[in-house]
């Protein structure tokens, strides 16, 4: 059982940390006490190039009781706000990619393994040609020649038309595989049409498939977005993004290296712990190892 891996609990919990903060983000700043898009230039020293001056000394950032996580230099901005909203913003984009990209993985992947002939043909040729096609690459172009408008939602959908694939590869071997089992004879035999046979009788029979793709691909797609943001192609600021914050705290590393600790470890918690959580459940669900 998961519960009762010490490594899959902490992963939980951590995840739940991250899910909640992202959800009550309004509510946890307004008890900070302060907006992710509000400068105080009290904490920074302007002769100094807009170090941050509270709390434990430069080096720390300006963490202090006022800045819990310190703030950002030359700005001024809590670190702490633009973290729960970066949470939010990775979280949002994250999920958002993971369903889309599993509605399409399965439905393709299951009209490809079920049907065959022309239909798994021109379904296998969109699916190799995605997954040779350099991502990354398209990615950075594609974000570069849109309107930076309403950013989130092309990153949604340009990281899941390069991520559907993988999924409906294995839903469409699996399918392939199903479809010449005895209960799909059965059903077919009863007069089942193929609308139920694929969705009543095949479908239920991929939950475990999908449970462990869907969980290993939720950390991909935050350090995707967090990669895009780095490379200021991702979301636009001033909209707070961990990738983003990383980003501009290159050139401040070596001056105030809270700066990028901060977000850099909250990013690599996140995913390490869907990693592990997905690495756990697929021990779970799949024990010799198929998947």
């Amino acid at each position: 059982m998961i519960m009762r891996d010490p490594a899959a609990v902490a992963c939980l919990a951590y995840i739940a940390l991250i899910v909640l903060m992202a959800v009550c983000a309004p509510l946890i700043v307004r008890i900070s006490g302060w907006d992710p898009y509000e400068f105080d230039q009290s904490a920074i020293d302007p002769d100094l190039g807009g170090i941050p001056l509270t709390g434990g000394g430069r080096g720390w950032g300006g963490i202090s009781g006022e800045h819990w996580l310190g703030v950002e230099p030359g700005s001024g901005r809590d670190i702490f706000a633009r973290i729960v909203y970066g949470a939010r913003a990775s979280m949002l984009i994250a999920l958002a990619a993971t369903l889309l990209t599993t509605v399409l993985g399965v439905v393709f992947g299951l009209l490809a393994g079920y049907f065959g002939g022309r239909t798994d043909m021109v379904i296998s040729r969109v699916m190799e040609f995605l997954m040779a096609f350099p991502a990354l690459i398209f990615m950075i172009a594609v974000l570069s020649a849109l309107p930076a408008d309403d950013r989130q939602y092309l990153l949604v959908v340009v990281i899941s038309v390069f991520g559907w694939p993988y999924l409906a590869r294995l839903i469409r071997a699996q399918t392939m595989s199903l479809k010449q089992r005895e209960f799909v004879e059965a059903a077919r035999a009863s007069g089942a049409s193929r609308a139920q046979i694929v969705f009543v009788e095949i479908l239920p029979n991929l939950r475990s498939t999908i449970l462990v793709m869907v969980t290993m691909a939720v950390p991909g797609y935050i350090g995707t977005e967090a990669g895009l943001s780095f490379l200021g192609v991702g979301l636009v600021p001033p909209n707070p993004s961990w990738g983003q914050m990383i980003a501009s705290s290159v050139s401040w590393y070596s001056v105030v290296p809270a700066y990028f600790l901060v977000p850099g470890t909250f990013l690599a918690l996140l995913v390490l712990a869907f990693m592990v959580l997905g690495d756990r459940v697929r021990a779970a669900v799949d024990p010799g190892g198929l998947l």
